[in-house]
C-alpha cells in the first residue's frame, strides 16, 4: 500500500468528519435560537455545540488541511497550476472561513448575545452543501 493512498484515505475521512460537523452545527443553532429563553435547554445546546466544534470539527478541519497539503506535496507543483485545483482551493478556503464564522456564532450563543434567527441558520446551513458539491465535482471531473 502506498503512502499516497493512505494519505488520500485519511484526507477523505477527515473531510467527511468535518463536513458532518459543518452541516450539523447550524442545525443545532436553529434549535438553540428557538429555545434561547429556556436557560436549562440553552445550556444543553451550549454543551453540544462546544463539544461538536472543538472536539470534532476543529480537529477534522486541521487534519483535512494537513492531509490535503500532504497530498499536494506528493503530486507535485504541476497540480498548483491547474485551474480546477485553484478553484477547489478557493472553495476550501471559503469553507474554512465558514467554519470560523460558525465559531463566532458559537461564541455569541455562549455569551447569550446571539441576534440571528432560526431562519438565518437554516439558510446558511446550505453554504457547506453548495461548496461540497463544487469541490467534489472539481476534484473528480477536473473540468478545467
Amino acid at each position: 500500500m502506498s503512502a499516497y493512498l493512505i494519505l488520500k484515505s485519511l484526507h477523505l475521512i477527515a473531510v467527511i468528519s468535518w463536513m458532518a460537523g459543518l452541516l450539523y452545527l447550524p442545525r443545532i443553532f436553529v434549535y438553540h435560537s428557538e429555545n434561547n429563553t429556556n436557560k436549562d435547554i440553552s445550556n444543553v445546546f451550549k454543551t453540544m455545540e462546544r463539544r461538536l466544534y472543538f472536539f470534532i470539527m476543529y480537529p477534522a478541519m486541521l487534519l483535512s488541511w494537513i492531509f490535503g497539503l500532504s497530498i499536494i506535496h506528493f503530486q507535485g507543483p504541476e497540480l498548483l497550476g491547474a485551474k480546477w485545483f485553484k478553484i477547489k482551493i478557493i472553495a476550501v478556503i471559503f469553507l474554512t472561513g465558514y467554519h470560523f464564522y460558525l465559531g463566532y456564532c458559537l461564541s455569541a450563543f455562549n455569551q447569550d448575545i446571539n441576534k440571528n434567527t432560526p431562519r438565518f441558520f437554516r439558510i446558511i446551513n446550505e453554504i457547506p452543501t453548495i461548496l461540497l458539491i463544487l469541490i467534489i465535482f472539481l476534484a473528480i471531473l477536473k473540468p478545467i
